[in-house]
């Protein structure tokens, strides 16, 4: 399909390093047209040849292997604009760019502080750019809160249908988020044990190393609450947790993930209290170094802001009934990883004689930095001696399994905008209903007067106190 890929805040870091990288990778396998064009919109003062410049210097950083007739492709299709955004009347530069061009489907990319959505659609509508071929990529923060959100929406969608606009979380895109939904919807033995009947607790850890590097501003407006678990958090849970949909299309999927997060526990004064716990890294190690602390990174010393979070859920419906779900995603922890546990519950009774405590299923999902899929179980150590056993994974290691190289997220989320298929993508409603759960989050945390709890950078957090007794995090490798 013919189209004018327009991206604004183009030569940022995140298009530089996630937006060209995909489309590159997705022009030299021939899904993208070397018909289309991608039009780079923003107030520096490049030039076409000088953007230009600056886009193979750092294709060449993030894709491997790049020759020169490769980068040939992707440079013969993109122009830049040099634009302020703020400025209505310098929209007729985009306008008049592909004025003489027909293309199929425009799709607009806000890489942008979110602040400015609202903007950016009205200056496009009132230079006629919008038209009902048009699509909108958002990338969060959608809001810091639900009032803000609904603004934002507001502002959007005055000048978008909700069948135009794509917001985007590329935790959505991933190969083993993606296969959740294989592993649990054609596996009858997973899914007659998905439910709180066999399943005791189910975890997800998103973990980060690092601390807050250059968006110090802006992690110290959001925290970890509402920079991971608004979005990448819950939309993991929601995958985990909802039902399965009549048919796998965009609405019949969010219908259902708009039902976990309606039936998600909200919290008051005295459950946020026993069930969350808000922490700040200060300094530590990491991989033997030492490391500053989060007010020295970001320079200021009293900050409220949490940089650590682990919340026990429920989600209040006949299939999740009593199953705790914990949460926990953290800067300056002990290493990067991201993963799904579903621990289930042990066997009633050890009728083996030497009573050697027999440990339960697992099955763990990992996101990053390796994609796999492992299921724990007990296994008879090879011998004599009786029933002597031991946990043991059966794993499937996606790289060592298949050939072919995966896409990465933003590569397959990317198609799916030009194809049109919004599933991978969140809709007005479930966004809202997310920011209506945080909400009784922070407002609790704000009328109980929540402290923070200080953990040293390198460790794995303050997250124990909200495990039930007999629970334990997983720890991964």
């Amino acid at each position: 399909m013919k189209t004018n890929i327009i991206i604004f805040g183009g030569d940022g870091d995140l298009s530089l390093k996630k937006i060209f990288p995909a489309l590159f990778k997705r022009i030299v396998d021939k899904q993208i047209s070397e018909l289309c064009r991608i039009t780079v919109v923003s107030k520096s003062e490049y030039t076409t040849d000088t953007f230009s410049d600056v886009l193979e210097l750092n294709l060449k950083k993030y894709v491997s292997d790049i020759t020169t007739e490769q980068f040939l492709l992707i440079k013969q299709m993109v122009i830049y604009l040099q634009v302020d955004l703020l400025k209505n009347e310098e929209y007729k530069l985009i306008r008049n760019s592909f004025e003489e061009t027909e293309f199929e489907q425009t799709l607009f990319y806000f890489s942008t502080p979110s602040s400015i959505f609202g903007k950016i659609s009205e200056y496009l509508y009132k230079n006629e750019i919008i038209t009902d071929t048009s699509k909108v990529i958002l990338e969060k923060p959608l809001g810091h809160d639900l009032d803000s959100f609904e603004e934002l929406n507001k502002n959007i969608r005055t000048y978008f249908k909700e069948s135009q606009i794509y917001r985007i979380d590329h935790y959505l895109g991933k190969e083993t988020v993606q296969n959740l939904m294989v592993l649990r919807f054609a596996n009858h033995l997973f899914e007659l044990a998905w439910n709180g009947q066999n399943i005791e607790n189910i975890q997800i850890t998103v973990a980060e190393s690092i601390g807050v590097e250059s968006r110090k501003e802006f992690y110290d407006k959001y925290g970890a609450l509402k920079d991971m678990v608004q979005n990448h958090l819950l939309q993991l849970l929601c995958l985990v947790a909802m039902e399965p949909p009549s048919k796998i299309n965009s609405d019949n999927v969010r219908n259902e993930k708009l039902k976990v997060l309606k039936a998600l526990r909200p919290f008051n004064e005295k459950t946020v209290v026993k069930n969350t716990i808000k922490g700040q890294y200060t300094r530590g190690e990491i991989n033997g170094l030492p490391v500053s602390s989060y007010q020295e990174d970001i320079e200021r010393y009293d900050s409220p802001i949490e940089t650590f979070v682990a919340i026990r859920t429920y989600v209040d419906n006949w299939r999740w009934a009593g199953v705790p779900f914990y949460l926990r995603t953290g800067k300056r922890m002990e290493s990067r990883y991201s993963e799904i546990v579903i621990n289930f519950k042990k066997v009633p009774h050890n009728l083996f004689p030497n009573g050697k405590k027999i440990e339960n299923n697992k099955l763990i999902i990992r996101l990053q930095p390796e994609e796999r899929i492992e299921l724990v179980q007990m296994v008879k150590i090879p011998g004599p001696g009786g029933y002597r056993y031991k946990p043991t994974s059966l794993e499937l290691d996606y790289g060592g399994s298949f050939d072919k190289e995966f896409p990465d997220a933003y590569e397959r989320l990317l198609m799916d905008v030009i194809k049109g298929n919004q599933t991978l993508f969140m809709r007005e409603d479930e966004l809202r209903a997310s920011w209506i759960w945080i909400n009784s989050v922070t407002q609790n945390w704000e009328k109980s007067e929540m402290e923070l709890e200080l953990y040293k950078a390198g460790t794995q957090g303050p997250g124990d106190e909200v495990l039930l007794p007999g629970h334990t995090w997983h720890e991964s490798n």
